[in-house]
């Protein structure tokens, strides 16, 4: 199907997450397979317009809308096939992480997705991809086997280790930068279907002595382990205690995926430390715990993001959270630090584009306003914020959580060093710059990879 301004479903289908993005594109093709997406391309190069590729239209940044030019929809192409004999799941470009984890769990099989049910598998695999299994199984694009693309030129390729694999590499982090995924190849693992997780909250108040101790706790952290913040004003939310919302909070958020008994035995400090103002840590559904933020993000609300990959939280660090996080307008704003290390700082062998791997902590600062629109004074708090905390932070960035106004030193500190390889397989596979709508990578000038 294909979609005009004017048309009844235009409006409804240039919607995407986050609601402060307002792009009206000149056409919106609603791909029903590959064919559909090589006719829009081949349409999009013809008339010189630009191209946007949306799988869950899920990015801060908007990247899955573009000015008056093709958006190529996938959003109805949410296809997930299991192979559990060989740990195996096949997907579709526009299928959401709730898709994967359905059908993987059915068979107590999953992979590393996000932490919101909602999130477009397609762009958080490309961007390098983490969420609460991360430290034990690795970022999601290292669980990845293989990609099957459309090229600018028209062509289809698979990218795997065996068959382009300088293309394989890059796709594993350098974002929508080389091509379209039209089919993600992805290993699973063997979980079953519980884990212990949940929040443990605490009143903000007590935030610098939790701070100090929650560093010293996860520095014995084992792989099967990840522990999150969430420095927020407490939702009225069903899970949230009563006498807590409305409040400004720490939430400690561990997710143990290991054996359970021992888990019990390893997160008996972090629960019994304070004591919380609730504790709500206990065994649950794998899923459970993955779709437990998702009503606190939800569609067509106003955000805004900046963002650092921290080394281990430092007392001058501690400081700017205390100072930072709660001087804040919105009740909806927040600020998250990702627990990192574990199986993510090793890597594939033969590597990735992904980067991030030397990190502690990945830092977002997110303003949300549920009104939607382009402007919030929380776009103000969290640019001063960002650059507080810069002076503690390693320099780099994970690319996702980019917004559309970084600028090109801020988008090659995302790719880190291995920039100068992704310029010269971008030169090589999409020299024309076609696919622009990200955070772009120019192609290189210079000698080009083979």
């Amino acid at each position: 199907m294909v979609l005009l301004p004017g048309d009844p479903d235009y409006a409804e289908a240039r919607r995407i997450w986050n609601g402060a993005i307002d792009r009206r594109p000149a056409l919106i093709a609603r791909c029903v397979g590959v064919e559909d997406a090589a006719m829009a391309l081949a349409y999009a190069r013809r008339e010189g317009l630009p191209v946007a590729v949306r799988g869950g239209g899920h990015n801060v940044s908007g990247s899955a809308l573009c000015e008056g030019g093709v958006v190529i929809d996938f959003s109805g192409l949410r296809g997930v096939e299991v192979d559990a004999g060989a740990r195996v799941a096949r997907v579709q470009p526009g299928a959401l992480w709730s898709d994967v984890d359905t059908a993987t769990q059915a068979h107590g099989l999953v992979t590393p997705g996000g932490i919101v049910t909602h999130t477009g598998v397609a762009g958080l695999t490309v961007g390098g991809g983490f969420g609460w299994l991360s430290r034990r199984w690795g970022l999601t694009s290292d669980n990845l086997f293989s990609a099957r693309m459309l090229l600018a030129d028209g062509s289809r390729v698979r990218a795997a280790p065996d068959e382009n694999a300088d293309l394989f590499w890059a796709v594993r982090g350098g974002g929508g930068n080389f091509g379209i995924v039209t089919e993600f190849e992805f290993g699973l693992h063997q979980l079953g279907s519980t884990v212990l997780a949940g929040p443990i909250l605490f009143r903000a108040e007590r935030a610098r002595e939790v701070l100090s101790f929650y560093r010293e706790f996860i520095a014995a952290a084992p792989e099967e382990l990840a522990v999150y913040l969430n420095l927020r004003t407490a939702p009225a939310l069903e899970w949230v205690p009563e006498d807590l919302r409305g409040t400004d909070v720490l939430l400690v958020l561990p997710c143990y995926s290991g054996d359970l008994d021992e888990g019990e035995a390893l997160l008996r400090p972090l629960r019994d430390f304070g004591p919380p103002a609730a504790d709500l840590v206990r065994r649950k559904p794998y899923m459970e715990h993955q779709s437990m933020f998702d009503a606190g993000v939800p569609h067509h609300w106003g955000y805004y993001w900046k963002s650092h990959y921290l080394p281990p939280l430092t007392e001058d660090a501690i400081e700017v959270l205390l100072e930072r996080s709660w001087a804040k307008n919105s009740p909806a704003s927040y600020t998250l630090l990702f627990h990192m290390g574990g199986a993510m700082a090793n890597g594939p062998e033969g590597g990735s584009a992904a980067s991030g791997r030397d990190a502690a902590h990945a830092m977002n600062i997110s303003a949300a306003w549920t009104a939607g629109g382009p402007e919030h004074a929380d776009i103000s708090w969290c640019r001063e914020y960002f650059a507080a905390m810069e002076p503690h932070a390693t320099g780099g960035v994970y690319v996702n959580f980019l917004h559309d106004d970084e600028g090109e030193a801020r988008i090659r500190a995302a790719y880190g060093k291995g920039y100068g390889r992704l310029a010269q397989i971008k030169a090589d596979y999409d020299p024309d710059n076609i696919f622009s709508s990200n955070q772009n990578i120019t192609p290189s000038t210079g000698q080009q990879a083979g």
